[in-house]
């Protein structure tokens, strides 16, 4: 085996290694009942990030001009704290932040419906805590969204 390919291979991941070997496991979404593409499918990574970015950025600025005093140093607890509660309200109203609604996302229940109270709460405070987002399935789904049985599609 060259060097380049097995370092390829590593940088791949899992997934790309056994879809070499010749495992199939379909598109994002399959076994969701989710489309491969265009409206309804899962929402690609780079879009959550982005969304994400938008959202800790205006709750920053959120917690900055309203609640710190226009201290920067004092910014960090009472944005995570904006953040939570952004998130709480908007996903539970209307299903999006304004981050995910600029970029064309959503958030619904694996069955395709609205979230209820409880499960935004906890996917919300499990957001906040950054560790079960980081943690994925092979649809993409951070474990926030496993445990409240929600998903990000696009819109």
């Amino acid at each position: 085996m060259d060097n380049r390919q097995a370092i390829g291979s590593w940088l791949s991941g899992p997934r790309a290694a056994a879809e070499d070997m010749g495992a199939d496991f379909g598109h994002r979404g399959e076994r969701l009942g989710l489309p491969a593409e265009g409206p309804g499918s899962i929402a690609p990574l780079g879009r959550r990030f982005g969304a994400l970015f938008i959202d800790w950025g205006l709750c920053v600025l959120i917690a900055y001009g309203l609640i710190t005093g226009r201290d920067w140093s004092a910014t960090g607890n009472p944005a995570l704290v904006v953040f939570l509660a952004l998130t709480v309200l908007t996903v539970g109203t209307v299903g999006s932040t304004p981050g995910k609604r600029l970029l064309g996302l959503r958030v619904v229940s694996e069955n395709g419906g609205r979230l209820g109270v409880g499960r935004v709460l906890v996917r919300s405070v499990l957001l906040c805590l950054a560790v079960p987002a980081l943690i994925w399935d092979r649809d993409g789904r951070g474990l926030h969204d496993r445990l409240a049985r929600a998903v990000q599609v696009r819109i």
